[in-house]
C-alpha cells in the first residue's frame, strides 16, 4: 500500500478531517491533501508523524506474495505464500463484497463476526477471488480457524491446504 492510500485511510479510520489531522500533525492543510492525493510523497518521517498524529503507527511488516495454481479445465486458483491477517475492525467488520465475488446474491452483507457468515465470505473469495480479495477479505487465523469447516472444491481446498496446513509459521502478523 502507497503512502497515499495509507494517509487516507488512517485518516478516515480515525475520523478526522484533513483539517483537523493537518492541525495535529502539525502540517498544512493543502500539504496533507497533496499528499493523499500523490501530488507529493511524505518522507517516512513525515508520514510516520501524520500516522501517529491520526491514532496509528508506520511499521514493517512482510509482504504477502501470491501464486498461481494450474486446476481443471484450465481455470487458475491465486495462493498467498503465506497467510495474511487483517487488522481486528476489517476482519470483524461488515462488509459487502463486489459484483465480481458476490454475483448472485448482490448487495447482501455479510457480518464478519459471525462465525457461518464469515466462513460463507471466505469460501465465496477462495473460490472466486483474487490477490486483492484474499487481503481485503481473509484474515489467516480465523482461516485456520474455519479451515475444516469450509465448503469448498477439491482443487481450491487442495491448492490452499499446504498454507493453511502451515500452521503459524506461515501466517503473516
Amino acid at each position: 500500500m502507497g503512502a497515499r492510500r495509507l494517509l487516507v485511510q488512517a485518516r478516515e479510520a480515525a475520523g478526522l478531517s484533513r483539517a483537523a489531522l493537518a492541525v495535529a500533525a502539525a502540517t498544512s492543510r493543502p500539504t496533507l491533501s497533496a499528499y493523499e492525493h500523490g501530488r507529493k510523497s511524505p518522507t517516512l518521517d513525515t508520514a510516520s508523524r501524520i500516522l501517529r498524529a491520526a491514532g496509528y503507527e508506520l511499521a514493517l511488516a512482510p509482504a504477502v506474495e501470491f501464486v498461481e495454481i494450474a486446476a481443471d479445465r484450465g481455470r487458475r486458483i491465486v495462493v498467498p505464500k503465506v497467510l495474511p491477517r487483517l487488522p481486528v475492525e476489517d476482519a470483524l467488520a461488515t462488509v459487502k463484497l463486489p459484483v465480481h465475488l458476490n454475483w448472485s446474491d448482490r448487495g447482501r452483507q455479510f457480518d464478519m463476526r459471525d462465525r457461518r457468515q464469515r466462513a460463507r465470505v471466505y469460501e465465496i473469495v477462495l473460490r472466486e477471488g483474487g490477490p486483492e480479495d484474499v487481503l481485503r477479505y481473509v484474515d489467516g487465523a480465523l482461516l485456520v480457524d474455519l479451515w475444516d469447516e469450509l465448503v469448498l472444491p477439491a482443487a481450491v481446498r487442495s491448492s490452499w491446504n499446504a498454507v493453511v496446513s502451515g500452521g503459524a509459521d506461515k501466517v503473516v502478523a
